[in-house]
This record gives structure tokens, sequence and C-alpha cells, in this order.
């Protein structure tokens, strides 16, 4: 019985990531025209959908996939895994990707920094 709530709770947080993760990307190309590859980065800020309430979406996404993989499999190794990527996207977004969108799209930015948390 304790697994049935495992695999029920399991699949709600990979059924959230998957769609956070598809419609926040989805967004980022159509309105801020641009794609994930840094290389080709978005040309606009995007303020809808999800990036109302997080200013990183797409990694939450991937950290709710994570985290219901955890609980489904009832792994801790999952869990470990899980917290060194969570870690990994926070430097990433603090040292790589803020900079960038400071420098790309500037005060602008720093207001959508204001109102809209990183993470939730």
């Amino acid at each position: 019985k304790i697994y049935g709530y495992f695999l029920v709770g399991g699949s709600a947080f990979i059924v959230s990531g998957v769609s956070i993760l598809f419609y926040s990307i989805y967004l980022f190309a159509t309105l801020g025209q641009g794609t994930l590859s840094p290389l080709e980065p978005t040309k606009n800020l995007v303020f809808y959908g999800f990036y109302k309430y997080s200013r990183n979406p797409m990694y939450v996404g991937v950290i709710l996939i994570l985290l219901g993989e955890c609980l489904l499999f009832q792994n801790l190794t999952l869990l470990n895994y899980s917290l060194a990527v969570f870690i990994l996207f926070n430097l990433f977004i603090i040292f790589v990707e803020e900079p960038r969108l400071h420098r790309d799209f500037g005060e602008s930015y720093l207001n959508y920094c204001k109102k809209v948390r990183r993470w939730l």
C-alpha cells in the first residue's frame, strides 16, 4: 500500500516537472526568440507563464522530475544526485546566466529580478 503513495506522488512530480519544463521551453523559444544553447541566447526576456513565478522554471521542472524519480524508485542515491544537480544549477545560474542576462538586458533584467524569485 505504501508503494502506491510513492507511485502516485512520484508520478505527480514527474508529470508536473515535464509540463513546466516543456511549456517553459516553448515560451523561451517563441517569446524569447532564442534557443537553450548559450551560443544563441534569447533576444527577449520572458515574463509570461511560469516565468512570472520563477526566473528559472526550466530548472524547476528538471528538479521536480528528479525528485519524482526519487519517490518513484525510493532511491537515496537519486536523491543525492538530485541535490548535486540542484547545487550545480545554482552555481551556473549565479555565475554564468545571471551576469549574462544583466549584460544583455540591463535595467529591465534587474527589475525582473526584484519582482520574481530565482526559484519559487
